[in-house]
């Protein structure tokens, strides 16, 4: 039974999402390697989800998909379907609210449940997993694991690193066991630690979690700041945050990036892109009432390897969720950065959000004109579609506004 003063903390993860959505959509899928991809014509020819099949021949998330089809040569490629994900990821919530009013999306195929509560009503801990995931398959044909600890980097670590590898699809990591489980492992199975990261311990000799556990967290937060120190406290199983509805309530930005079909090598085409963007950013920080005062700009150039391109930002004259002022600025700090590089990617990102309840006027320029046009053209987007009124430069052969309102995600609905 569980300590009645330590919380239970579960975290779910639905085993290769879209394609397990896919195998329940299509029994014939059932038993092959199957794969959802993009378009490799249209540069998202990566694997977005490869099935417990297709893994065993190699295949592995977020690879390219001639890489994945080199490893498997009866391998099924299937498109994604974004909106019916999305609805089932909803589907699984609902069922997780049957047995807790605590659940936190953490992405769309992993949720927190913090079921201290509500654990007695459902026999045990381990009891109330074996019928989470039961439900789970039984109305949506997709196996989850659960992860449970004390906390979320615990509940965390306990699925990534355990329950993912045994049959009952369910481990529970518990602090005063860590020296046997959790320790042993290397480094970079630690939450939080990264390729680079990883490097970064192993020149300091640290090759296995329990060594950086017994490390002094000031040395930790010496070397690598507070990230040193909050890696030290997941190596040691602390973590006070609460499963909370309302983790994702406060925004810091508002950002729209995308890939190019193609390699853009002019300015005037990079630039219908980059007022497709800004668009699209206000557009949704105006759906959330809200204005920004800084605006980063990415680019990413063609050659990958050369890692040409750059990642700008600048403080604007005042808050805006207006496409045209937000536009003008991008092109300042596009002009200013572009290196004369194809461009690959691009990307803009509006931060330092506030209310747009406030709003300081102007005697130069009519805002409320604006503002009024601009809710108007979202009302017509909101009714009848994204595509459903464009600026003339979108129909060019560089626009992407077109395209872009068939797809959630970047993946087509």
């Amino acid at each position: 039974m569980a300590n009645a003063n330590k919380r239970i903390v579960f975290l779910v993860d639905m085993q290769s999402f879209y394609a397990s959505i896919e195998k329940a959509a299509n029994p014939q899928l059932r038993n092959k390697p199957i794969v959802v991809a993009g378009d490799p014509q249209l540069r998202s020819g990566v694997v977005l989800a490869a099935c417990p099949i297709a893994k065993s021949y190699g295949v592995v998330t977020a690879e390219a998909l001639w890489q994945a089809q080199q490893k498997c040569r009866s391998l099924v490629v299937v498109r994604p379907r974004m909106e019916m994900y999305i609805r089932i990821s909803m589907q699984i919530t609902r069922i997780f609210e049957s047995f807790t009013d605590k659940v936190e999306p953490y992405s769309i195929d992993e949720q927190f449940l913090d079921v201290t509560g509500s654990v007695h009503l459902f026999g045990d801990v381990l009891q109330m997993a074996a019928q989470i995931r039961r439900r789970v398959w039984l109305e949506t044909g997709i196996n989850c694991r659960v992860g449970i600890g004390e906390n979320k980097v615990l509940a965390k670590m306990a699925c990534d690193s355990f329950a993912k590898k045994r049959p009952e699809g369910c481990f529970w990591l518990k602090r005063g066991e860590l020296a046997d489980t959790l320790w042993k492992l290397p480094i970079e199975r630690l939450f939080g630690v990264g390729s680079r990261m990883k490097r970064h311990f192993h020149r300091m000799g640290v090759y296995q979690i329990r060594q950086l556990a017994e490390m002094a967290p000031d040395v930790l937060a010496r070397r690598f700041g507070v990230n040193g120190e909050v890696l030290w406290r997941t190596a040691q199983g602390l973590d006070d945050s609460p499963v909370s509805l309302q983790t994702y309530d406060t925004q810091k930005g508002i950002g729209h990036h995308m890939t190019l079909p193609r390699d853009y090598h002019t300015a005037a085409d990079v630039k219908v892109v980059l007022l497709e963007l800004c668009e699209e950013v206000c557009r949704r920080a105006r759906s959330k009432q809200l204005m920004g005062s800084v605006l980063s700009v990415g680019c990413r150039g063609a050659d990958l390897d050369a890692q040409t391109g750059f990642g700008r930002q600048m403080k604007l004259e005042e808050q805006t969720h207006d496409a045209l002022v937000l536009y003008e600025a991008a092109c300042c700090l596009f002009d200013r950065h572009w290196q004369q590089t194809p461009v690959r990617s691009i990307g803009v990102t509006l931060r330092q959000l506030v209310s747009d309840n406030v709003l300081q006027l102007s005697l130069f320029a009519d805002y409320q004109k604006r503002r009024s046009l601009a809710q108007a053209m979202d009302d017509i987007r909101t009714r009848y579609g994204q595509d459903a009124i464009l600026r003339a430069a979108s129909l060019q052969q560089s626009g992407q506004a077109k395209e872009r309102a068939r797809k959630i995600g970047g993946h087509y609905k």
